[in-house]
Parts: C-alpha cells; structure tokens; sequence
C-alpha cells in the first residue's frame, strides 16, 4: 500500500512538473487574453447596428408573390440595404438570391462597385475602398455567413477605420471590424479562443485540439492543487519558519501563488472546457421543432399585399419600418416590421383591412407553441425581467449580440429534458430554449467563466475589477511556473552537456 502511494505522489509531482512546463504558457496566454476580453469581444455586427444603417423603405410596387417563384422559400425580407428596395429570398436549400423590389429582376451576385454602395450606404456617406474578395477570413469563421461567400472587404475612411464585409449574394453589410477592434482581437479573443489554429467555420482539429489542451491543462491545476497542499505545512512550519518546504525565490512564490490561485485557475480552465461542449454532453435530447412552428417554408398568407399597403398601415401607426420580413406563426401568416431603433411591430389582415400589433397575446403563444415539443405545457409565465437564462450581455461578451427583450413568454413542457422556451411577444419567434442538459452547460461554462448572474452583471466595475484582480494572480502563478520550467528544462539540458 506504502508502495502505491508512493508512486501516486512521484506521478503526481512528475505530471505537474512536466506538463506544467507547457501548460504554464498556455494558461498565461488564457489570462492575459482574457482581460482584455473583459472589455473588447470579438467583431460582431449586432442586429441593432444592422437595422440603425438601413434605410427607410419606400415604395416598393413588386408583390411577395411576384419574386418568390415555385420553389420553397424558408425566408422573404424587405430591406434597401444595397441603397434600393430589394427583396433578399432564401430557398429551402439555404441559398440567397436578392430579387429588385421595383421590378422584380433578380441580382445575379454582388460585383464590387455594388458592395462599395452598400458599405458607402451603411456607414452613411463616409468614403470606402474596396480591398478585395475572401471567402473566409480571422474575423469571419462564423457559420451564419457561409451563404453570404465569398464576401467583399470594403475599408470605411470613418475615424474608427472599420472593416466591413459585404454579401456576394444580397449585398447587406454582414460583418464589421473597427482597426482598434482588431488590433485588440490580435491578443485578446482571437488568441484566447486560438483561432491562429483554426482553418473554416467548422474546424473539427481545431475543436478537439483545443479540447485536448483545456484538458492537459486541468490535469495540470488539479496536480498542481495536490501538490501544493502536500507540501504545505498545517501543523508546524519548517525549521525556516516557513510553512512551504521552498526558499525565498520563484519556488515559494509559486507554492503560494498556487494556493491562492489555483481554485480560480482551475475553475476557469474547466469552465473553457466545457465551453467546447467536449462529446456532446450538453446537446439537448430532443429540440423544439422550429419548423413547425414557425413553418419550413414562408406562408404565401397575405402575399397579395403590396409592400406599400404594409407601410402606409405601420406609418398610421407612427411607425417607420426599414426592413420588413414575412414569416409565419403556427401556420398563419403576418409580417414582421423593424424600425431603425430595433423596434418592432406585427402586421396581420382580417376582413377589415391590416390590422397593426406591438405584440402576440399569450394566448396565440402559447397555442402556437405547443407544436414545438410533443410533450405539455406545464408551465407559462410572461417574465419582465428575465432568469437565470434569459438575460442580456454586454456587446463585447460573447453573446452579446443576442437580442433579449422584455417581456418574454416562459414556457416550461413535460418532456424528459423539462425543456424551457423562451418566446419574444414582439416578434412571436423562440428565442431562447434550453433542456436540463443545456442549463447544466450553462452553469458549467458561462456561469463559472464569466460570472454573469443578474446581481454580478448589475455591479458594473466591481464585477470587473474582481476578475481583472483573480486573473493576475492567475497570471502571475502561471509566469512563475514559466520561469520555473525554463530554468529547470535548462539544467537538464545543461547537464547532457
């Protein structure tokens, strides 16, 4: 038995020492670029900066019905974001066409001079060059854009000399990237998420690359917690006086650092792992059928109105629309208005002519929504001021481009993950679901990550001020351990010699 330990604690110290020596390099980069995380996310085009650059629609003579053709369309939106009325229809294969809104001619692709329209169009005036054509690029891996490639670069001569990627297909600005965004990206997301490692949108080496090296790296914190309670003396110092075994130097200062760090170290590093969702363990076990509910395919339910009838109604409303979008809501059809401050309205038709909402009464929700799961309805509560998953985040943080309004529809179903759906009253689509398993993941990742409970996002400064404050002497356990393995990598070198 004496003899198991012992092995057990020589493996212990040697996993730590060893693996230590790379892990300390990487959780030092973790640190640093998550500081400055805290404060610039990665490049994102949130859909309030979207709507605020389009133009209000005007006139539009060219009916829904006239450019939507044969085939199944999943998606029919109104916008002028090319500078003119267009309609930009996706088919049920996923793929974009933008049809003229005045007379019904189809775009084939967007060519340079249109996406330099576009972006003069978006960032209001100011002068634009074009840089060239990508398909893929560090600031464009994500999987929303691949029908928009390959995309236009286009530089904005603004003060905050922005990066703006133009659709090939519909011409809409469908990225941004101010210079100081990006040049902070350069040690901030971009290098904490390692994305110098990943190749396309969906990079199965790089996932499991970077779930093997969180992995590596929790073994190493948990050795090191080991470790370190090992050596520290509780009972009775050393004869230095001291409690840790080490003299003054980088040694002790790591033994100490450790103690005090290595819990946030540790959780930190676990929570990133679980970010990865590594085998699936946080996949739901069943999703609500969108399809279904919303319909696969846009409802041709009101499709003999005019674009223009639908704003002359919204305008009595004293509402001014820049993008209109017809969708559907348990087999019926409305149309869904947007304003360039994100607001909202919804446009149905009765006998009496159009009839214009701020919001779905609950009981159409909930009607509507029990298609979504085979399952019961066993709760539903219409929230006003969100949970502990439905809540909004700052634009930096990684889900910050969510929208999250207020009051939304909870509905609880009696599946066997006790699925929770989240429905947005303004706007009548699921925004938000999360089964048993997902809300675990939320605990295991966002919650121990980011610290994002409403009482913590609420105490702005503090809540800052506390991580950048944990993150240091986690980077600073990490550089000491750095030093550490360098010099201890360097005698064995030298004794070879």
């Amino acid at each position: 038995m004496k003899r198991v330990t012992g092995s057990l604690r020589r493996w212990t110290y040697l996993t730590h020492r060893w693996c230590g020596v790379a892990g300390c390099l990487l959780m030092a980069l973790w640190f640093a670029s998550g500081m400055v995380m805290l404060f610039i996310g990665y490049p994102k085009l949130t859909p309030w900066d979207r709507l605020a650059a389009l133009p209000a629609l005007g006139a539009a003579p060219q009916l829904p019905s006239q450019v939507m053709g044969d085939a199944p369309v999943s998606r029919l939106v109104l916008n002028a974001a090319s500078g003119q009325a267009r309609y930009i229809v996706q088919r049920a294969d996923g793929s974009l066409t933008s049809v003229d809104a005045s007379n019904g001619v189809p775009a084939d692709g967007y060519s340079s001079a249109a996406a330099l329209h576009s972006a003069k169009v978006f960032s209001g005036g100011a002068d634009v060059q074009y840089l060239g054509s990508i398909d893929e690029d560090r600031w464009t891996h994500s999987g929303s854009l691949n029908a928009h490639r390959p995309l236009h670069m286009v530089q904005v001569g603004d003060v905050a000399q922005t990066l703006l990627y133009v659709s090939s297909r519909t011409g809409e600005v469908v990225m941004q990237a101010s210079r100081s965004r990006r040049m902070w990206n350069y040690v901030g997301a971009w290098l904490h998420w390692l994305y110098p490692l990943k190749n396309q949108s969906r990079d199965p080496v790089w996932s499991w690359t970077v779930i093997a090296l969180s992995a590596g790296c929790v073994l190493v914190a948990c050795s090191g917690i080991v470790v370190g309670l090992w050596r520290w003396r509780f009972a009775r110092p050393y004869k230095s006086g001291s409690r840790s075994p080490f003299a003054p130097g980088w040694m002790r200062w790591h033994h100490l650092l450790g103690l005090g760090f290595a819990a946030i170290t540790l959780t930190w590093i676990f929570s990133g792992l679980m970010s990865m969702n590594p085998l699936g363990i946080f996949s739901p076990t069943q999703s609500p059928d969108l399809a279904r509910y919303e319909g696969a395919i846009v409802s041709r339910q009101y499709m003999d109105r005019t674009p223009t009838d639908i704003l002359q109604a919204l305008q009595r409303d004293g509402f001014r629309a820049v993008e209109l979008e017809w969708k559907n809501l348990g087999g019926h059809g409305f149309v869904l208005a947007r304003d360039a401050a994100d607001g909202t309205r919804i446009v149905t038709a009765d006998a009496q002519g159009l009839l214009v909402q701020r919001q779905w009464p609950q009981a159409v929700l909930q009607e509507a929504a029990a298609m979504l799961l085979p399952a019961k309805i066993t709760q539903a509560e219409l929230l006003d001021g969100g949970d502990a998953y439905y809540y909004r985040r700052a634009p930096e943080a990684m889900m910050g481009g969510a929208e999250r309004r207020l009051p939304v529809l909870r509905l609880r179903f009696a599946d066997a993950g006790s699925t929770l759906v989240y429905i947005d009253p303004a706007t009548g689509q699921v925004v938000l679901s999360a089964d048993r398993a997902q809300r675990l993941g939320r605990w295991l990742f966002s919650f121990l990550h980011s610290w994002d409970l409403h009482f913590m996002l609420a105490a702005v400064g503090w809540r800052e001020a506390v991580l950048i404050l944990l993150s240091l002497g986690g980077l600073a356990l990490s550089l000491s351990g750095i030093v550490i393995g360098v010099r201890r990598v360097d005698r064995k070198m030298r004794s070879r010699h």
